[in-house]
């Protein structure tokens, strides 16, 4: 036999090798506006992962303060398999935990899950996901947000950072007249466009459809979800949304996250430059951004700074433009958890009495007072108790949630309602502050590990239940983000939310899975009689 013929299986070996090898190169490499990224693949090589993708400039120097300016081209490959820094914070909550560098200022950055094998190449729906914490911490690396697993259900996932705090919301009226737009503040909001403009214009290098992104978030990232509904400069960017407790309908004046007018933002951010020995804004723009950091977070934690009623982003108040039917007419999924305020009242060591709520009724709402308390009965101690936990989770987040649900109904596009019931594992004997962990029920921000599937990444003696909930939740979230619709075979039907049908609403806990008629629906009407009087609003029927 000739020796050529006796090695040649050999390099044929050799030669279907380097063509795997270097297919499988190519698969990690992705060519984007800004340059060539280089990603990597989960253990089990079912999700391509990017990390730390700048969809921005960094907003230092004399772009702190500033609309977000275009990333920076690079040449070379980038290599994107290390999360980047989060934006600048201080631990606020004690639970947001990240995978990333130390925070920074150089923090406008994305990451991307991408499903190796999709059903529709090229075509793969998106899913842009904006964190809450308060618009004064949170990141896009989180372990709660992790895009693996979602990824895995034939979505994109993709996680973007925002400004936070001082560095999102700063007005000065010498911002305001730089702009060119009359405005100032909202950086954060400004961010979130551009890594929405940033989907658009490279998702499809990685497969991706750019008609087909929905924008979701919880708490802030809720709001902020509302936002980018009401404002003109996110118009056509984005096919659907999903918001996870909270938007922009609060029950009173100073509610959770009211927007400040412009011109009392500017003079706050006049006295908080004073504060700092600034009297202008390159001398503000020059200060160490520890220095402003430390400073923004004496005040109230650094919730001083928040979101604004300018006049670019929110021309008007989003309750109007939503009001007036001029918001994004998109399909919405949204919804609250059962306990949303429960801990405001357990942390509180003075707890209402029967006495004391009814005062407090009368003092709030005079002589609708007594329809009040109908609703929200208190005829022994403990009553009371239960009912203000009521109230104030309806005041924080369950009555703007359903307020945005229902007049999102008017527009005629297809609306699903959640209610999360099921209460997360806690450890034996673990505390919240004075309170033990157990007794928080269906807390705020409880539903996300569900959403994500990543219950593993919190310690807890997790059980079958929770895993069930999780496994329908991140299918219902993936099917929506699809097609604009929950439901597929094997979970349980959920209807569209709408009056025809009694306002049904889906219940998401292991013990009951189901739709239901909307509960406590009169109290929300009720809350919505007294915002009306307050605010030209419309109300839901």
């Amino acid at each position: 036999m000739p020796r050529s013929r006796r090695y040649l299986p050999i390099v044929l070996l050799i030669v279907i090798a380097l063509t795997f090898t270097l297919t499988a190169l190519a698969a990690d490499e992705v060519k984007i506006e800004t340059g060539f990224v280089a990603g990597a693949s989960n253990a089990d090589h079912t999700v391509r992962m990017f990390k730390n993708i700048p969809f921005a400039a960094p907003p230092v120097g004399e772009l702190r303060w500033k609309a977000p300016q275009p990333a920076l081209k690079w040449t070379g490959v980038r290599a994107a398999d290390k999360f980047g820094s989060a934006c600048l914070q201080t631990n606020v909550f004690g639970d947001i935990y990240f995978r990333d560098a130390q925070p920074s200022e150089d923090c406008l950055n994305l990451d991307i899950w991408i499903p190796a094998k999709p059903a529709t190449p090229g075509k793969v729906p998106v899913i842009l996901w904006y964190y809450g914490g308060g618009f004064v911490a949170g990141s896009a690396s989180e372990p709660r947000y992790d895009g693996e697993n979602l990824a895995k259900k034939g979505v994109i996932v993709v996680n973007s950072n925002y400004r936070l705090g001082a560095f999102g919301f700063f007005a000065h009226p010498e911002l305001t007249r730089e702009s060119g737009h009359n405005a100032s503040g909202n950086y954060a909001l400004l961010d979130q466009v551009a890594a929405l403009q940033w989907v658009v214009k490279n998702i499809a290098a990685f497969g991706g459809d750019p008609q087909n992104i929905t924008i979701a978030g919880e708490s802030a990232g809720s709001f902020s979800v509302c936002a980018q509904m009401a404002t003109p400069l996110s118009k056509g960017l984005f096919q659907k949304a999903i918001g996870e407790s909270g938007a922009f309908f609060p029950t009173r004046k100073e509610g959770t996250l009211s927007l400040k007018p412009l011109a009392d933002a500017e003079q706050a951010g006049v006295k908080f430059a004073e504060s700092l020995g600034a009297k202008t804004l390159a001398q503000m723009r020059a200060k160490p951004a520890d220095e402003v950091l430390q400073a923004a977070a004496k005040l109230h934690g650094g919730f001083d700074f928040g979101p604004i009623l300018d006049g670019y982003f929110f021309p008007v108040d989003p309750a109007v433009t939503f009001a007036q039917g001029a918001q994004a007419h998109v399909p919405l999924l949204a919804g609250w958890n059962a306990d949303e305020g429960k801990m405001n009242v357990l942390f509180n060591p003075q707890k209402p009495t029967a006495k004391s709520f009814e005062q407090q009724a009368k003092e709030r709402f005079g002589d609708q007072a007594g329809e009040f308390l109908k609703l929200y009965p208190a005829s022994t101690d403990q009553e009371a108790i239960v009912s203000a936990e009521a109230l104030a989770g309806d005041d924080f987040i369950a009555y703007s949630t359903w307020k945005w649900l229902n007049l999102q109904v008017d527009t005629g596009v297809n609306v699903y309602t959640y209610r999360f019931e099921q209460v997360p594992a806690t450890k034996p004997g673990a505390m919240l502050g004075p309170v033990p962990a157990s007794e928080v029920g269906a807390r705020h921000a409880g539903e996300i590990e569900y959403v994500f599937q990543t219950l593993k990444s919190v310690d807890v003696p997790w059980n079958d239940g929770d895993f069930k909930v999780s496994d329908a939740m991140s299918s219902y979230w993936a099917n929506f983000a699809a097609n604009g619709n929950p439901n597929s075979a094997g979970l349980p039907e959920w209807p569209v939310y709408k009056k025809a049908d009694g306002f049904r609403v889906m219940r998401l806990s292991a013990a009951n899975m189901k739709a239901a008629a909307e509960p406590n629906r009169d109290r929300y009407l009720f809350l919505d009689a007294q915002v009306a009087k307050s605010r030209k609003t419309v109300r839901a029927d």
